[in-house]
């Protein structure tokens, strides 16, 4: 895709998901580019930031909607629904910066135990799942930017998940995938 048509879909998702916010506040919105892209099936994370800090992000793994309804219904859950943070108010919202992550289907990641896992992470470009059973957890490729060592990303998403950060089970599946993102400035 040229990067023109990047630029442009990034755009227009940001725009979607910073409209769907400032509807449910009755604020005015913005038209949104009209590009094929946005009715096929996708798969986002929306990432919402105040003052450099984590506000909320919550996402799809999976592409099972429009793109369009993703990143809105996204945005939505990520300013009012993420369970670490009261959700977003109207005063928060001017300061807030979203980020949009358009995620690849997630691919299955074998490995033999978890140094194996270790060993073959690659920091900055994977986005990983782990499950174990009913917990499931995933880290963005953003993420590595605050856990750099393989080890420690890999014992925080433990946690995120549930589990204790030095557990390791054979039962643990591993997938990858990686992400486009744009963020407002």
């Amino acid at each position: 895709m040229p990067a023109d048509a990047t630029d442009r879909l990034g755009e227009a998702l940001l725009t979607a998901a910073r409209n769907a916010i400032a509807d449910s506040f009755g604020l005015p919105t913005r038209p949104v580019s009209e590009l094929p892209e946005l009715g096929e099936p996708g798969a986002t994370f929306v990432t919402l930031t105040r003052n450099g800090e984590l506000r909320g992000c919550i996402g799809s793994l999976e592409a099972q909607r429009p793109l369009l309804v993703d990143v809105g219904e996204n945005a939505l859950a990520a300013a009012f629904r993420d369970h670490r943070f009261a959700p977003l108010t109207a005063d928060e919202f001017a300061t807030t910066r979203v980020e949009v992550s358009l995620l690849t289907a997630p691919e299955a990641f074998p490995v033999v135990d978890e140094a194996d896992a270790i060993a073959r992470l690659q920091p900055a470009v994977n986005g990983v799942v782990l499950g174990y059973r009913q917990r499931r957890a995933t880290f963005l490729p953003q993420v590595w930017e605050s856990l750099p060592d393989p080890r420690q990303f890999l014992a925080q998403l433990k946690l995120k998940a549930g589990l204790p950060a030095d557990f390791w089970h054979p039962e643990i599946r591993l997938a990858r995938y990686g992400v486009r993102k744009w963020k407002e400035t």
